[in-house]
């Protein structure tokens, strides 16, 4: 069994910063892009970034300049280090990845929760 598991939420003071971190286990052959989604209260869910296997990278526009998604492949993690936090960027953040076991799948995390507020 495949899963992915987030750590790193919390509450946080508007300008600060957290680092979220999303580790894969499981019976794994390679790893894909990874990403990290968002959904705020009320809202759908969105793409805060992606990074591929090779290290290139996709930002939201209203991320960019502020968050950086980076990966380390030999733990099979990926991590979002946010920083000027915003009370938009309220929401409970989601890691994704295309992980090849014996097939493809699209895994999801259980979700941590980014709080900005004062």
């Amino acid at each position: 069994q495949v899963q992915l598991v987030e750590s790193g939420g919390g509450l946080v003071q508007p300008g600060g910063s957290l680092r979220l971190s999303c580790a894969a286990s499981g019976s794994i052959f390679s790893i894909n892009d990874m990403g990290w989604y968002r959904q705020a209260p009320g809202k759908q869910r969105e793409l805060v970034a992606r990074i591929t296997s090779c290290g290139m990278t996709t930002y939201a526009d209203s991320v960019k300049g502020r968050f950086t998604i980076s990966r380390d492949n030999a733990k099979s993690t990926v991590y979002l280090q946010m920083n000027s936090l915003k009370p938009e960027d309220t929401a409970v953040y989601y890691c994704n990845a295309g992980i090849i076991t014996h097939r493809y799948l699209g895994v999801w995390g259980q979700g941590t929760l980014v709080t900005v507020s004062s």
